[in-house]
Parts: structure tokens; sequence; C-alpha cells
């Protein structure tokens, strides 16, 4: 199973926005969706093609409602999550899923399941750098493209 996480924006009650609108909400309607993180969707997909077409139907509500869009897909990684553009390039074969662990952004977790301010960093003789920016009980890897890189 492929797993896709929707992180809602600040100011915005992301599963309202998205049940109240009725594309959004027939396009989500045969998936579980639970809350993983504070103010996030997370559903269960059967494969990353699948998750990525999700996001593409979505795309107009996660611009206006999402921080982010995350794709945790088991043959890549069983513990970190995929950007959206990772997650599209490995499916379109333009990028080896062995070489996708490089470049990385990495929320804060805090003990209420809120991710806090993501910090980007590069993997360094396979292990990730510590997070610094706060205290916080968990991190949240992603990995994310070169491009992506400190956006």
């Amino acid at each position: 199973m492929t797993q896709v996480c929707l992180v809602g924006s600040e100011s915005v009650d992301l599963r309202t926005e998205l049940v109240s609108r009725e594309t959004a909400r027939e396009a989500l309607s045969t998936y579980d969706l639970r809350e993983q993180y504070q103010n996030s969707l997370t559903l269960d997909t059967i494969s990353l093609g699948s998750a990525v077409a999700l996001l593409n139907d979505l795309n107009w509500y996660l611009v206006r409602f999402t921080d982010d869009a995350l794709v945790l897909e088991p043959s890549v990684s069983e513990t970190e999550w995929l950007s959206r553009s990772l997650a599209e390039a490995v499916r379109d074969g333009a990028i080896d899923p062995a070489e996708t662990d490089e470049y990385l952004k990495v929320y804060g977790l805090t003990a209420e399941s809120d991710l806090v301010e993501p910090m980007y960093l590069t993997r360094q003789d396979g292990e990730i750098p510590s997070y610094d920016l706060r205290d916080v009980e968990d991190t949240v890897v992603v990995r994310v493209t070169e491009s992506e890189f400190g956006d």
C-alpha cells in the first residue's frame, strides 16, 4: 500500500475544506481518511501511480489548502516520505528509486502531532543530521528533488 498525506495550511481546516467541496469529496469518497498529524489527511492507495493520480485530481484544492502533499511508497522507503514532485519523477522513471535519498526536507514533530517548520538537509555518510530548529518529540523525513531542495 502506498500512503498519501496532505498537510493543511495553518489557517485552514483541511478536512472541512476538502469534504465540503463536491469534486474533492467525490475523489476522496472511496478512501478511509485519517489524521496522522494535526490538520492533515492520510489515506492508503493501491500504488504509487494511483497516489500521484489522486494528487493530480486534487491539484486545485492542494494549491489552495495545503502546505505539502507527501507520498510513502514502501518500494522506495518504509519510513521516509516522498514529495509529490519526487513521487511523480519516480513513477515516470525519471529518477531511480535508489537515488532518492540525498536531498531531504525534515519536519519537526511536536508532542501534539503538529508538523513544524521544515529544515532542508542532505544525508551525510548515510546519516541524517539532527533537526535543530527547536525541541521536538520526533521528525518526519521527506525526500525531495534537487530542484525542491531549499525552496
